[in-house]
């Protein structure tokens, strides 16, 4: 039996052998596989082996089933499928297309010189149209970083491919359409894929106007009367990245004053937006159709979610709450009415930006570095100190507010009350500063830590360390003596202390000070006045 040589696929024994590069993720890690193909004499049947998961067993049938309904007759053969390397556990439903490109390359139905150089993902349906994965934007990434020159994905998944500069990326929507993709000329393909480049430019497009549209109907800080020390607060927060915790009697304002953080907060910068968009991708979570997330995420979850669900779980864990609000805010409303173990699992990311979850599979560390706010009643009743109002016994209020833990308390940046807002306030027509003001002041703050830390790692005032601290927070003599006075009477842990400089610093940049003063520390250790119970 003759073949046609190309590179990877050879004759040799009366056997034909192809190689085509795929890919999978392995928790957040992406990693470039290679689907070897062997079509040899014998017993007919699909072998496929490389510590596979159930999803890429199953694609036996998918790929035999989705080839005979596109008309494709492969002869009766014995087929070897190898995914490789072997050491990797491999997971999804990615692999469908490559390995029956490589059937179709190993049986001569395909050249497979025309498979050089190129990375395949896809699912396959079994009437042989291609259905989108998860993953593809990582997984493009890591293509083009190890030299690949060319991409076939799904039509699906052809958005947040295309986002990667330097590779050239087709969609493809069948079994069929692939083939005839691949057996054009070099110049007929280029020609095809700036077709589909200017198709996708005229889709974003429209989602620009989409998200023009939903602005204009977004939750904006005017339409909040009264609750001016919240206002300040969330500015403070938002120009820092600092995390806020917000107490007070039901209708007070807190949950609506949390949900309009998001349009207070610099935009996503490109790098960023490409770390949230590949977690999205690769949890599913990426809106069909658009490429890149630009806005940052605001989650929140219910009280009664799971600690699984908040860190990430399964055997092999998928990105949990923590990772997916990774560059913008959690929000837990009710704080106390979340399981106190569900709290505590945040210590570590509040602190680390990021979360090791350990399996019997290995172990993984996910990125989560997000701006937590919390909302809690100062009761169970939620109406101390109105002693007309609140029943609670000074147990009862002891018990509620034990449910967070000493540590969770002193990795909060600022705590505020909110207190009732009087009808005559509602009533008023002018109601303080828009989120329009507000997100030009965070980011004239964000402008001054953008120069400050240029060259280092460090993006918020939040991100700075102990030993950052000593070299971005440096105080005069009388400030020093404020601080200590203030920290001994308040019994502010190291910690602490650290977090109140953070905090004065954010001020600071607001003012446009490149000092801190004695102001900006007595207004920052106002918003660490957070007793246990009062």
């Amino acid at each position: 039996m003759r073949t046609k040589q190309g590179k990877g696929e050879k004759e040799k024994g009366g056997a034909l052998f192809s190689s085509i590069c795929s890919g999978t993720i392995y928790g957040l890690q992406s990693h470039l596989i290679q689907v070897e193909v062997d079509v040899s004499r014998g017993l007919p049947c699909l072998v496929m082996v490389g510590s596979l998961g159930s999803e890429v067993r199953e694609s036996q049938e998918r790929v035999k089933v989705a080839l005979k309904n596109s008309g494709m007759d492969i002869p009766p053969s014995h087929i070897s499928v190898n995914l490789s390397p072997a050491d990797i556990h491999k997971s999804g439903t990615g692999f469908d297309l490559a390995i029956a490109l490589g059937i179709l390359t190993a049986t001569e139905i395909l050249d497979a010189k025309v498979l050089a150089d190129v990375f395949v993902i896809g699912e396959l349906g079994l009437s042989g149209e291609i259905k989108g994965v998860k993953g593809v934007l990582p997984l493009v990434w890591e293509a083009f970083r190890q030299g690949k020159k060319q991409c076939l994905v799904p039509r699906d998944n052809y958005a947040e491919a295309s986002v990667i500069e330097g590779i050239r990326v087709a969609g493809v929507g069948s079994i069929q359409e692939a083939c005839d993709y691949l057996q054009l000329t070099e110049e007929e393909q280029i020609k095809e894929e700036l077709k589909q480049r200017r198709q996708e430019a005229e889709a974003q497009r429209e989602w620009k106007k989409r998200d023009h549209r939903q602005e204009e109907k977004a939750l904006d800080f005017a339409e909040v009367h009264g609750q001016e020390n919240l206002k300040r607060g969330a500015l403070i927060a938002a120009a820092g990245f600092h995390h806020m915790l917000i107490v007070g009697p039901p209708g007070a304002g807190k949950t609506m004053i949390a949900k309009r953080i998001p349009s207070i907060l610099p935009e996503l910068s490109f790098e960023e937006s490409m770390e949230v968009t590949s977690i999205y991708s690769i949890a599913g979570r990426l809106p069909k159709g658009q490429n890149l997330i630009k806005k940052r995420p605001f989650l929140n979850p219910h009280h009664s979610v799971t600690i699984h669900a908040l860190a990430g779980g399964g055997r092999i864990p998928q990105p949990g709450l923590v990772s997916l609000a990774h560059r913008g805010v959690l929000f837990l409303d009710e704080l106390p009415e979340f399981q106190r173990r569900t709290i505590d699992l945040l210590r570590q990311p509040l602190e680390d930006k990021e979360i090791h979850i350990a399996r019997s599979t290995g172990a993984f560390t996910y990125p989560a570095d997000f701006m937590l706010v919390g909302a809690m009643n100062p009761c169970p009743c939620g109406y101390y100190p109105d002693r007309n109002r609140c029943k609670c016994t000074p147990f009862e209020r002891h018990l509620y507010r034990s449910r967070l833990s000493g540590p969770i308390l002193d990795r909060m940046d600022l705590c505020l009350e909110a207190e009732k807002v009087e009808i005559g306030q509602l009533q008023k027509k002018k109601s303080g500063l828009s989120s329009a003001e507000m997100r030009e002041m965070v980011n004239r703050a964000r402008e001054l830590q953008e120069s400050r830390y240029k060259g280092t790692d460090i993006k918020f005032n939040s991100d700075l360390t102990m030993k950052d601290c000593e070299k971005y927070c440096c105080l005069g003599k009388q400030e020093q003596s404020y601080t200590e006075r203030l920290s001994k009477k308040m019994q502010l842990s190291a910690r602490g202390y650290h977090h109140l400089l953070k905090v004065a610093r954010t001020i600071a940049d607001l003012e446009g000070s490149e000092e801190i003063r004695l102001p900006h520390l007595a207004e920052a250790m106002s918003y660490r006045n957070m007793e246990p119970e009062r």
